[in-house]
């Protein structure tokens, strides 16, 4: 039995990685419990493997009597004394047995305990090798897809990108290298399960702050992203030194860097613009190059009222509403987006009004005055009645109308 579990100890250290001490208390552990169980029932075992050697040495514990009632688990003090000079009653002594005496059981189950024992290191291994990867970008070979989902070879693990965690119109077949972002790790009954995504932003931004290296030293921010995977990414960006322009840091020279991610994400559109804390600001800068004709702030709600002409209102809603849709997310602000009307002016209309409103005169006189440039109260200061006849009216309309305009003030 030593030549076995030295086998063992051996190529659990080489080739599991398992080691020695913690495989010896495991087999230990197991020894113990199936003996107390089975053929040493009620009996205190006390086993040790030898690292070296592997060599199995077992002893059961027995107390000191001078009458012997349960031969189990006591000891007359005149064995006792055989087997250890000076023996007093009372004491429990260490009495060597047989380790084969153990039993089949007992050997059984040291087996199972070893293979739980692997089982359980390696769930731990995958737990250890993973868990710092938690939001990073990782590459791996499309294996098999099962309802939807699809299992990848991560090489010291197999991760799942479920169907929710995947870009539409994305296909994979087996044998495909694909990059993800490890999401989470979680904890299910059969060992730690590696969560990947393709479609959540933070796989996007992950992108970002791996080809970008002003984003990675933190010299340009992400203030604000958002994303309808497969289609349009939206990112708001800041940079904390003046001099460094943060859109074309992203964009890259001629392109390059937008490009490589776009190439990545399969042709998803992604646009790029400056961060303004203002919602106002942002929102012109978002819906570039449509431009608003009008923007109303309603902070109580945290709703934005826009206006934009006729000829920019499908760039500025977008496909489906997905210009809008992402705009808002980017903001934080429920849009909403309508056409802009133009008011026609009529100055010569409102005067008239005017007049007509705060002289009581009928619509032909007031129309003839605003005509004659009387187009407000305010210049009739000085005016006679003798005025107003030169300037077209009679005798008794420049005096009706000299009454009238004495009598408001």
């Amino acid at each position: 039995m030593s030549s076995e579990i030295l086998s063992v100890l051996e190529y659990m250290e080489k080739e599991k990685g398992i080691s020695r001490a913690d495989m010896i208390a495991t087999i230990t552990t197991a020894l113990k419990t199936a003996a107390q169980k089975g053929v040493n029932s009620g009996q205190e075992l006390k086993i040790e493997i030898n690292p070296k050697s592997a060599q199995l040495q077992a002893w059961v514990q027995l107390k000191v009597v001078d009458s012997v009632s349960n031969p189990r688990t006591e000891i007359h003090v005149e064995k006792a004394q055989a087997l250890k000079p000076g023996a007093v009653l009372g004491e429990l002594i260490d009495r060597p047995i047989d380790p084969s005496t153990l039993g089949r059981i007992a050997a059984q189950t040291a087996r199972q305990a070893v293979m739980q024992r692997i089982r359980q290191f390696e769930k731990d291994r995958i737990y250890d090798d993973f868990k710092d990867q938690v939001g990073n970008i990782v590459t791996g070979t499309v294996r098999r897809k099962e309802r939807g989902d699809t299992y990848i070879d991560l090489g010291k693990a197999e991760a799942v990108l479920k169907h929710k965690e995947q870009v539409p119109g994305e296909d994979y077949q087996p044998g495909d290298r694909v990059r993800c972002l490890l999401l989470e790790i979680e904890n299910t009954p059969r060992g730690p399960e590696i969560i990947l995504t393709r479609s959540s932003p933070k796989f996007v931004r992950r992108l970002f702050e791996v080809e970008v290296a002003e984003i990675a030293d933190g010299t340009v921010r992400i203030e604000a992203f958002a994303r309808e995977p497969g289609y349009r990414t939206k990112i708001a960006v800041v940079t904390t030194d003046p001099k460094v322009d943060p859109v074309g840091a992203c964009v890259g020279a001629r392109g390059a860097r937008v490009k490589t991610i776009v190439r990545e994400l399969n042709g998803e559109k992604i646009d790029i613009i400056n961060y303004f804390a203002d919602p106002r600001e942002m929102i012109v800068e978002a819906l570039k190059p449509a431009v608003p004709r009008g923007v109303e702030l309603d902070e109580k709600n945290h709703r934005i009222l826009l206006k934009v002409a006729n000829e920019d209102l499908a760039l500025a809603i977008g496909r489906k509403g997905q210009n809008a849709r992402l705009t808002s997310r980017l903001i934080g602000w429920r849009l909403d987006i309508e056409e802009f009307k133009v008011v026609n002016a009529d100055p010569e209309g409102d005067a008239k009004r005017k007049l007509m409103t705060a002289l009581g005169l009928g619509e032909d006189v007031a129309l003839r005055l605003v005509k004659a440039g009387f187009v407000s109260l305010e210049l009739f200061d000085g005016v006679e009645a003798a005025d107003l006849e030169g300037a077209g009216f009679t005798t008794e309309e420049a005096a009706d109308i000299a009454t009238r305009v004495a009598s408001s003030k």
